[in-house]
């Protein structure tokens, strides 16, 4: 998977992200919560932007290393919006699902970065 297609991934994750944010914030009243899940849900596109620009092996892999455990709070969070009837559960489990996929992408090129420093 090329970094561009990831990155648009993430970019379209991160809308999704923000427009839960503002119905959480706007209809529910709902404010800690939601916040946390705009910062870890936009943070793992900004950092694989991060990564994309990376000026080492090792530059990179910290930045994916970083949307990594971002997509797993954002995962934390989720569930949480869901538990408490804040999100509704079918939009609370496709945005799970998006982000369950990002955090296997990033997981893989982990792997491989860490693996074979030269990729």
């Amino acid at each position: 998977m090329s970094n561009n297609n990831l990155y648009s991934k993430c970019y379209a994750f991160a809308i999704r992200i923000v427009k839960a944010y503002q119905h959480l914030s706007t209809d529910k009243k709902e404010f800690i919560l939601s916040k946390q899940l705009l910062k870890s849900g936009t943070s793992i596109g900004a950092n694989v932007a991060e990564a994309n620009g990376g000026i080492s092996t090792a530059d990179f892999s910290s930045k994916v290393s970083i949307a990594y455990k971002e997509s797993l709070e954002t995962k934390y969070w989720l569930s949480l919006l869901k538990d408490t009837g804040y999100l509704d559960a079918t939009i609370a489990d496709s945005m799970m699902k998006d982000a369950d996929e990002l955090s296997k992408i990033l997981f893989s090129i982990l792997k491989t970065t860490r693996i074979n420093p030269k990729v």
